[in-house]
């Protein structure tokens, strides 16, 4: 992207879909003008004021941090303190952090010292932004934060990438090296040195926590999405009744959330004719069916009340991307700096803890949950014979007992919920003091988020056992049901997934090849794609 197209961060207006187009996309940054001269000014007058040794103390710039934060730093030593900094707080462990939620941290960094409360040279934003847009990514490991003094470690890691520390590395054009060779490679400087208030800025505020956040809640939007698109492909196997669904009964109840789902239902199974009493009464293999004369009357719950468990999930979603966006365009390190009288005020503050994103998480994960739970529970409807009104067991198309068909495809999806359910008891509670009780309230932050990302991707691949199942199931009646066309919205599903995955009409095959690639459809938006375009977008408010 040229720097004309830039995404340019102002610290007041970055939004979610801004992050995952930085994130995974490799969309550029750049500082809006008036941020730059915001910034030049603030610093300008640090350098001249308050790089004395009779300047007042202030924490963490000539004082020491924590339990020392009496301990006053000398104006010839505040350099040497904020290097050492980044040293000592580099203690993260475990797995490495996804490069794109790096990235994500990478760019929510810049934008909070767009603020302009955070008193750091213009050197160290540029550096952090050319890092961004030439795609060198910090390789951070994940574990070890508390999310209260923010996330110091990760961040810790990645300004020790920023510095060229001998001992940082990155990940540049597919390869890891030395944070100091990819610098080479872009022309940059391969070290940096940080002065005073540079390091205390960098790597003070839960912005770890807040990236995997981000990309959880755009992955888990986009999920709910395809939640409503396998709903809609599993009404339309299984001839489901659609009255529930009517705006009139939506009204009685008036949620929001509950309302625009079932109206996104609505849209999907536009022009159906498969979820009607005339199709309920053909038989799979085109004969008339002895229940014809039995009406249908209701569905059990998981057809039923896919409205009132989705809509608190969207509800939901709106509510937490407030926080979310909130927190993105804030300044969360400590101490912030304030213009007054001609000069400038330095504050000490609590905006480093991450308990909004602690607990929007532990929302998230309950309701993503319970989304996956009731998708597993149609899984299960649907290959059931007991259950599903005329369908094969296990959706075997032929030969069953040399065929197992989809059995364990569904039982997949019940192990992943149970790893949600035991995933998603709240962490945003769980404290325990730090530092010497420096810290005596601790978010847990970083791990709610990162939890909370694997809640989000176990329910994709709950979701897409569903879109097969499903799918299978319609391929499976077809031959019988050609006079009763699918809605506009499962019928563009349909013919999307079949693109990818064919239907399983003979022997058995490798089905995790098959999971895989609905999943891609699922993950990365190709599904919702087609189905926008044949019938527009689900959640379009009702005509």
């Amino acid at each position: 992207m040229s720097e004309a197209r830039a995404i340019a961060l102002t610290g007041d207006d970055l939004s979610i879909d801004q992050i995952i187009d930085i994130a995974r996309n490799g969309a550029q940054v750049c500082l809006s003008d008036t941020v730059r001269t915001n910034l030049v000014s603030t610093r300008k007058f640090i350098d001249e004021s308050w790089l004395v040794d009779d300047a007042p103390l202030m924490y963490a710039f000539n004082t020491g941090v924590g339990a020392l934060k009496n301990q006053r730093i000398s104006a010839t030593d505040i350099a040497r303190f904020q290097r050492n900094l980044i040293h000592s707080h580099s203690a993260s462990t475990g797995e490495l952090m996804p490069d794109e939620v790096v990235r994500a941290m990478m760019a929510i960094r810049a934008n909070t010292f767009a603020r302009n409360h955070s008193g750091i040279r213009i050197e160290v934003v540029d550096r952090l932004i050319a890092m961004l847009n030439a795609g060198i990514t910090p390789v951070i490991a994940a574990k070890g934060s508390v999310g209260a003094s923010g996330d110091l470690a990760p961040l810790a890691l990645m300004s020790g990438a920023l510095l060229g520390l001998e001992q940082s590395n990155v990940s540049y054009r597919g390869a890891v090296m030395s944070a100091r060779s990819a610098f080479e490679q872009i022309g940059l400087e391969p070290t940096f040195d940080v002065e005073a208030k540079d390091a205390t800025a960098l790597i003070n505020g839960s912005t770890a926590s807040l990236a995997y956040a981000v990309i959880a809640a755009f992955d888990a939007r986009r999920l709910l999405s395809n939640a409503t698109i396998s709903l809609a492909l599993s009404l339309e196997a299984m001839r489901a009744e659609r009255s529930c669904f009517d705006d009139r009964v939506m009204a009685a109840r008036p949620h929001a959330g509950q309302r625009r789902v079932a109206s996104a239902i609505r849209r999907l199974l536009q022009g159906t004719s498969r979820c009607t009493n005339e199709a309920r009464a053909t038989s799979i293999d085109g004969a008339a069916s002895s229940t014809a004369a039995q009406p249908r009357i209701q569905d059990v719950y998981s057809f039923r009340c896919a409205p009132q468990v989705y809509g608190p999930v969207l509800d939901a979603l709106d509510y937490i991307d407030g926080i979310l966006v909130t927190e993105m365009n804030s300044a969360t390190d400590n101490p912030l700096i304030f213009a007054a009288d001609g000069g400038y005020d330095i504050v000490s503050c609590g905006h480093f803890h991450g308990q909004y994103v602690a607990q929007a998480m532990d929302l998230l994960a309950l309701v993503v949950t319970d989304l996956s739970a009731i998708c597993d529970r149609r899984n299960n409807q649907l290959i059931d014979p007991a259950c599903n009104y005329g369908l094969p067991r296990n959706m075997i198309a032929t030969e069953p007992g040399i065929n197992t068909g989809f059995a364990v495809v569904q039982s997949m999806g019940t192990g992943l919920v149970l790893e949600n359910m035991g995933l998603c008891s709240p962490a945003s509670v769980t404290s325990l003091p730090a530092k010497g009780n420096q810290e005596d309230h601790i978010s847990n932050a970083c791990f709610a988020a990162r939890r909370t990302r694997t809640v989000v991707e176990n329910a994709q691949a709950v979701v897409s056992a569903e879109i097969l199942i499903a799918a299978q199931a319609l391929d499976i009646v077809d031959h019988a049901m050609t006079a009763f066309p699918l809605g506009q919205g499962a019928k563009a599903a349909l013919e999307t997934v079949r693109s990818e995955v064919p239907a399983m009409l003979g022997d058995d095959r490798w089905v995790y090849d098959d999971v895989e690639s609905v999943r891609r459809l699922v993950r990365d938006g190709k599904l919702i794609g087609a189905v926008t375009a044949a019938c527009g977008d689900m959640w379009a408010p009702a005509p």
